[in-house]
């Protein structure tokens, strides 16, 4: 029999308050794939995948935020937006769409278009509940809820339109497109790593105007995601 001590307690209590977000978003996206569920264990391995690229990043963006303080002055404005793009943003999406790629283009289950959605949003939350876990267990439990409503459910609308570009990709590739194939890798990255940047960089900069800005950003773009995974759900075909 298991006893679960005092701090037992809390430490679970922390974990599930970083975690718990994560997975009412799985759960959604899950729900949404509706012509042909994608296998668990595939699911769980695209989750450790962005675990695996939470890692990568942790080292690749210590080593660019380096160059970055060696190079331009943090007390420049420009500092913030270089780190927000070209540090976090072009590091972190680059990261996922590495694991994504390796684990998920080959494999047999790929063979729908919104599986292209549910692959990258699983690899993006498992990213972003490592990232939680992190964050609560480091400044506490006040940041949870900020965090359940913000971060989290941006990493997965970066993820989403990552995901719709990713489906096209494959799609091409399966006609043996190969450019159509390229652009739409490239146009997936990109348009995750310029939705991640300008969140970040608003975050970073915290004026006022940023933070209506980003306020304004935030809204709009969680209209737009879900409409985006309501609209490729329904739409959704064979690859």
């Amino acid at each position: 029999m298991i006893f679960f001590t005092p701090m037992m307690s809390i430490l679970a209590i922390y974990v599930l308050a970083a975690v718990l977000p994560a997975f009412f978003l799985l759960r959604y996206i899950y729900r949404q794939d509706t012509i042909e569920k994608e296998p668990g264990y595939l699911l769980w391995q695209l989750l450790l995948c962005g675990v695996a690229s939470a890692f990568a990043s942790i080292i690749l963006e210590s080593l660019g935020s380096a160059v970055l303080n060696n190079t331009v002055d943090p007390s420049d404005p420009k500092y913030y937006i270089i780190m927000a793009f070209l540090v976090v943003a072009v590091v972190e999406e680059g990261t996922k769409l590495f694991f994504l790629k390796r684990r998920s283009w080959r494999d047999p289950n790929f063979n729908y278009m919104f599986d292209g959605i549910v692959y990258a949003v699983f690899v993006s939350l498992g990213f972003a509940a490592f990232e939680n876990i992190k964050y609560v267990f480091s400044y506490g439990l006040s940041v949870a809820v900020p965090r359940a409503l913000l971060a989290i459910p941006g990493h997965m609308g970066f993820a989403v339109f990552m995901g719709i570009f990713y489906g096209r990709a494959k799609h091409a590739s399966y006609r043996g497109d190969s450019f159509h194939e390229k652009t739409n890798l490239l146009a997936g990255y990109l348009s995750a790593v310029f939705l991640h940047g300008f969140y970040d960089a608003c975050c970073m900069i915290g004026s006022k105007e940023s933070t209506a800005i980003f306020v304004g950003f935030v809204v709009l773009m969680y209209i737009v995601v879900f409409r985006l995974i309501k609209k490729a759900s329904w739409e959704d075909r064979p690859i």
